[in-house]
């Protein structure tokens, strides 16, 4: 019997901030129970730094220089097979429950695949008939109304998404508490958890004979901020009493350029503890709806054959090396994520994976467990996700020895609005420069060689240093030009397998290409 699959992706999740990681701070003590239960991957790493790459690996099971989608104004090749697509070949039921504009409003191809997917964010949400304030036939007329005005909105807000001139538009602090509140840019998550609860119990009632496939993702820890009062009062009893906190907080919930862009000058103590302190708050919060969500999955009849995969897309910066946001770096702090899985018929229970894992192969882990059967055209598709399932890492054989690979493409329309603001911290902090990472795993202890352009520019051990502040390029030579090697190779092999598929409209063909379309674009060469 073919399981049932429920992939979670927690938006901006830092992975320090879970007690199931050793955060100390109780705020996530459901998360915590769950993870207690099932696998946790102790260094998981995102194949990107944010979201539009970085779940257009996890659709894929590609990293971004295979897949080539590393711009908000870029779609997903057609010729790319897309998860929800897979499965639903394989006779799957597929639904989305999705709370992120980049991933469910852009026509960005994220989309395909799901027979039904539910849009939270954007200006004007398509959700389920059960979530509608009216009863029927006013909530059918709701349905027709509201897809009328998507079929209006969609357009413009693709339009944002694509056009440098509107994305600078919307970084105004005049414009950021329309789009940010009005546009529903976070999306409804506590209501979306609720409504994919009651589809669950609905579904069950239904006794559906198809197996399902959710995908859910939850925008909660993004900036801006809003906790509800009552968790910020637990979390940081301070903040109620504290105007200079409420002041500091309010500026940046409506200042978006300060969200991504590097520190001209380290944060004040007091942005740091309210910023800090108010992630946490959006963390508990954020646990305590899906206690929720995890009772309806255990109630289930089907629950013991149901594999589970949380996940975050990437972390966020709150100060660290310089930077906010997650546009920029390679550090632990963006893509170092949580990993946890749950197959309570299939997989061992209390579990933890120290070898490094790349989170792109949650794909190949749906796939496998689906049992597709291709046709002869994707055989080779099947035997990967066979290889590259992560039952095989848990089973201590890791297919890829413990070695996994980060990119960092940045966003081409932060960089522009960075230069028209502050172009001096272009060069600065390296915004145009690619950055690639590698982390290995040898003799129990864990390393990370951070390439800048293609040249290796920074060396932690991850063990000892686990906020990268201690840098052993200059000390470990040898180890350098080792992962360096490996880094180089592995970046080869995936241009060979982006030149063997069928090239995007705006794909470029090598990596100096792209440098120098980049730099075009933003008017440095001719």
């Amino acid at each position: 019997m073919l399981p049932d699959i429920f992939f979670i992706v927690l938006d901006t999740q830092r992975v320090d901030r879970l007690g199931c990681y050793g955060y100390q701070r109780n705020i996530s003590p459901n998360l915590d129970n769950f993870a207690s239960k099932g696998i946790v991957f102790e260094q998981a790493i995102s194949p990107a730094q944010w979201t539009v790459p970085s779940h257009a690996s996890m659709f894929t099971g590609l990293y971004p220089t295979a897949h080539q989608l590393t711009q908000s104004s870029q779609c997903l090749d057609s010729t790319r097979p897309h998860l929800a697509e897979l499965l639903e070949a394989s006779g799957y039921e597929t639904v989305g429950f999705c709370n992120n504009p980049l991933v469910g409003v852009l026509n960005n191809g994220f989309k395909r695949g799901f027979q039904q997917f539910y849009n939270y964010g954007g200006a004007i949400p398509s959700l389920p008939h059960s979530s509608s304030r009216f009863p029927w036939p006013l909530n059918r007329a709701e349905e027709a109304y509201t897809q009328f005005l998507r079929r209006i909105s969609y357009p413009i807000q693709n339009f944002f998404g694509r056009s440098d001139l509107a994305f600078r538009i919307s970084l105004q602090n005049w414009a950021t508490p329309l789009w940010s509140k009005m546009a529903n840019f976070k999306g409804q998550n506590e209501r979306s958890v609720k409504d994919v609860s009651e589809y669950l119990l609905r579904r069950e009632k239904q006794n559906a004979n198809r197996p399902l496939f959710l995908f859910l993702n939850l925008m909660e820890t993004h900036l801006p901020f809003w906790p509800p009062g009552h968790v910020v009062d637990q979390v940081a009893p301070y903040f109620r009493q504290s105007k200079e906190a409420r002041d500091t907080m309010r500026t940046w919930n409506r200042e978006a350029y300060r969200w991504a862009a590097p520190l001209e000058k380290p944060l004040s103590d007091l942005e740091s503890q309210v910023l800090n302190d108010m992630y946490d708050a959006e963390v508990a919060f954020q646990d305590g709806y899906l206690n929720g969500l995890f009772g309806a999955i255990e109630k289930r009849a089907n629950s013991s054959n149901t594999l589970t995969i949380i996940v975050a897309d990437h972390g966020d910066g709150l100060g660290e090396h310089g930077y906010m946001g997650h546009a920029f770096v390679a550090y632990q702090e963006l893509v170092h994520v949580p990993l946890i899985l749950s197959w309570p018929a299939h997989l061992p229970k209390e579990t933890r994976v120290k070898t490094p894992v790349s989170t792109r192969r949650v794909f190949h882990t749906m796939l496998n467990a689906s049992g597709s059967r291709l046709t002869e055209e994707g055989s080779e598709l099947v035997l990967n996700a066979e290889r590259l399932s992560l039952e095989n890492s848990v089973a201590g054989a890791d297919p890829e020895q413990g070695v996994v690979i980060s990119e960092i493409y940045p966003p081409l329309n932060f960089v522009k609005a960075i230069k028209q603001r502050q172009p001096h911290l272009i060069e600065q902090f390296g915004c145009l420069l690619e950055r690639r990472a590698i982390v290995q795993r040898h003799h129990e202890v864990t390393h990370k060689l951070i390439q800048l352009d293609g040249y290796p520019d920074q060396l932690f051990n991850l063990e000892s240093d686990r906020w990268e502040l201690e840098d052993l390029r200059n000390n470990r030579e040898d180890l350098v030009i080792s992962l360096d090697k490996q880094l180089t190779e592995i970046v080869n092999k995936l241009f060979n397998e982006r030149a063997e598929q069928t090239a995007d409209a705006d794909a470029i063909g090598t990596s100096d290409g792209l440098l120098m379309q980049r730099l075009r674009g933003l008017g440095y060469v001719d």
